[in-house]
């Protein structure tokens, strides 16, 4: 669910994925065109491989003809159908609503907030959560509720039923796990399919274990990376939102590899949260398209 933020007209965003044919891109900017809609932005790609056809387009709806609340629904009976298409429509003058989950790791968390009281990203942050109190000073500074989950053992099942009964209470579109260091549930998962997005402290596939950094580092790797993902039931395997590395060489030592890690966790993760928010991702099978 999202906070509308004004009832002036703004812009929709349309995300389609289709079985490719001829004709889909008259189709859908004929949709728009006829009905007096200004495409602002349009990007399409074909998956050759597997025959499908994938677009984002954007308008403006000062002029158009049909009321906000019915577009998809017209687009739906009037083109989706017969062109077998999936699609998800989105307004801008809705701010979705994310919750950030931590544990005890603090980089990923300030750096989102800086963006976020910065004014950089259009959505709303309502409340962070843990299974640590570490970070509540944080949560205060910003001025942010701050809620606790302490995360007994055999008590998993109640804590996240907690936790899903508060993302509902405060309205949550999307979660970010900004280095969360608990396993997420089928039940709570499938809560949010390709809404909960994790960052991955290596660039996938990578060095498992609690001490990756020092297995690279014993290794001599010559990159490492960070990888930002949706998160799905196989641990680690969710589509993959954004990705990126740095150069190692033998004078590094662990510390440098942990310091240069921290800032690609940053970079990577906001870079993922931001695509999320202006809807450019689309995930299809377990892989994305990330328009620009």
């Amino acid at each position: 669910m999202m906070t509308k933020t004004n009832s002036a007209p703004g812009k929709a965003t349309l995300l389609i994925y289709s079985p490719d044919r001829s004709g889909l891109v008259a189709a859908v900017t004929d949709f728009i065109s006829v009905n007096r809609g200004n495409i602002l932005y349009l990007e399409q790609h074909v998956d050759r491989h597997e025959g499908i056809f994938f677009m984002r387009v954007e308008w403006d709806l000062t002029d158009f003809l049909i009321p906000q609340e019915k577009i998809g629904e017209y687009f739906q009976t009037l083109y989706a159908q017969q062109y077998e298409m999936t699609f998800r429509l989105y307004f801008s003058d809705y701010r979705p609503r994310m919750a950030v989950f931590v544990s005890k790791m603090s980089h990923c968390l300030f750096d989102i907030l800086a963006r976020y009281t910065a004014g950089e990203w259009k959505v709303d942050l309502p409340v962070i959560i843990s299974n640590h109190e570490d970070l509540r000073w944080v949560a205060d500074k910003f001025g942010i509720e701050y809620y606790v989950f302490d995360m007994k053992k055999g008590q998993k099942e109640e804590v996240e039923a907690a936790q899903m009964a508060l993302l509902k209470e405060k309205k949550i579109d999307f979660i970010v796990l900004a280095r969360y260091m608990q396993i997420i549930s089928e039940n709570f998962i499938k809560s949010y399919p390709n809404r909960i997005i994790n960052i991955h402290h290596s660039f996938l596939p990578a060095f498992v274990g609690a001490k990756p950094y020092h297995a690279a580092y014993e290794r001599g790797v010559k990159i490492i990376g960070a990888t930002s993902h949706y998160v799905t039931t196989e641990l680690d395997a969710g589509p993959i939102i954004e990705q990126d590395v740095t150069r190692i060489t033998h004078k590094n030592s662990v510390e440098d590899l942990i310091q240069k890690g921290k800032d690609l966790e940053k970079i990577v993760l906001s870079r993922a949260i931001e695509n999320h928010i202006n809807r450019r991702i689309l995930v299809y099978k377990n892989k994305t398209v990330v328009f620009s």
